[in-house]
């Protein structure tokens, strides 16, 4: 899951000699366990290389250890790492930078058809991404239980190991202060019926 977690030095030097030489050992200590729910495929090594690749490279450069890559019919159409550190975007995980790249590449909001590669399984945040851009598999290498002993975060409102409770609460039971500003709930309610009528069914 990625998230807010500060790096631990501000280092930043060249990243391809490291993400080369310990691209195996990366492999090794996830294993063949990255798969869940689905088969792997013999075209996933790759991309799977890439994605380890990618995340090392980042970490090295200063950024956070999180990378996606989106492919369709073996071609690359997207890549990128986690860039919050570098733009100071909270929003700019892997998972949400890929997306507008790869979608604005297709022109189209949809990722169907698309397989989804990422380092780690995705964030409340980029996980409400991934389900409305439709993607065909998504493939992620490390859970949060295996990683939080190397790198956790957490905000002001939500624990590392509480954020997906977080999205079950009511909306008025969440950490996150919530109002419904319910004055002019009506007038609110006029722009979904006007787009209605413009859009139809």
């Amino acid at each position: 899951m990625e998230g807010t977690g500060r790096s631990r030095s501000g280092r930043r030097r060249r990243a391809g000699g490291w993400a080369s030489e310990h691209l195996a050992d990366w492999r090794t200590v996830i294993g063949i366990s990255v798969f869940r729910n689905s088969v792997p495929r013999n075209s996933d090594s790759q991309f799977v290389d890439r994605t380890i690749e990618l995340a090392a490279e980042n970490v090295e450069d200063g950024g956070r250890p999180f990378s996606r890559l989106v492919v369709r019919d073996g071609e690359v159409l997207a890549e990128s790492p986690n860039l919050v550190e570098q733009s100071n975007d909270p929003t700019a995980h892997a998972e949400t930078v890929a997306i507008r790249q790869a979608c604005q590449r297709v022109g189209s909001e949809s990722l169907a058809g698309c397989d989804v590669y990422v380092l780690a399984h995705p964030c409340p945040m980029c996980l409400g991404a991934l389900y409305y851009c439709e993607p065909e598999r998504v493939i992620f290498l490390t859970q949060r239980d295996q990683y939080e002993q190397y790198y956790t975060d957490s905000t002001k409102y939500f624990e590392f190991g509480d954020f997906y409770d977080e999205y079950a609460k009511e909306w008025d039971e969440r950490n996150l202060p919530l109002e419904f500003g319910d004055q002019r709930n009506d007038d609110a309610l006029d722009v979904y019926q006007r787009w209605r009528a413009l859009h139809g069914d």
